[in-house]
């Protein structure tokens, strides 16, 4: 595995398997989320399920965050020796014509994307943690009997401050996701037929999943 990331072509490979997973899994939770806004006992009951399941919590759920931690570190790491690589071309050849604006500033909405996730374990993963581990209340349920997950979700979105800070962390994921996505299939050897198909669903999907979440916060802000 060392000799692998010890290339650069192996970095990126790792780089973008890291991201196709990242992908599904945001998917995955874009669709729990997203039942927020048409069934509350839907997604009290998805929340509940996915919160107290041992595979999810003990395998998957560690594999996510080591997968959340090496795409990040290895995006800095690619960063940082493609910026030496590119000082004298760019000089050379005027690099920056030929390449788009977000794909040469992947590293900042990377940046934003990770202050971002801080925030978001902060106000949803450590308090979960806390009230399953810590306290040892795996019920899920308030005193009135029902599930809490869903009135806390309408709780966190109720000041337009995190909600305003939730959207525009949306936008740069959108930006990232535009660049990211092909470059991930291209990185992959993914450049062939299929390609054009490729990147419209690419497209679509960096518009339409954010720009879900984004619903998803400004549905509970004003309805709460």
């Amino acid at each position: 595995m060392s000799g692998i990331l010890n290339s650069s072509i192996g970095r990126k490979f790792a780089m973008a398997l890291s991201a196709l997973f990242l992908m599904i899994f945001l998917l995955q939770h874009f669709v729990i989320n997203f039942s927020s806004v048409i069934s509350a006992d839907a997604f009290n009951n998805m929340s509940h399920f996915m919160g107290t399941n041992w595979l999810i919590q003990y395998v998957m759920q560690p594999v996510l965050i080591l997968g959340v931690i090496f795409h990040f570190v290895m995006g800095f790491v690619l960063e940082i020796k493609n910026k030496k690589a590119r000082n004298i071309s760019y000089a050379k050849n005027n690099g920056g014509a030929n390449s788009s604006w977000m794909s040469r500033n992947m590293i900042y909405s990377g940046l934003f994307i990770l202050i971002f996730l801080v925030i978001h374990f902060i106000d949803f993963w450590i308090p979960e943690i806390n009230t399953k581990y810590i306290q040892g209340d795996m019920s899920g349920l308030l005193p009135n009997g029902e599930y809490r997950y869903y009135e806390e979700l309408v709780h966190k979105f109720a000041p337009i401050w995190r909600v305003a800070l939730y959207c525009l962390g949306f936008v740069f994921l959108s930006l990232h996701l535009l660049h990211g996505f092909m470059s991930a299939f291209q990185s992959v050897g993914a450049n062939n037929k299929y390609t054009q198909g490729l990147k419209g669903f690419g497209k679509a999907y960096a518009i339409i999943i954010p720009l879900g979440f984004i619903v998803i916060a400004l549905f509970h802000h004003f309805n709460h």
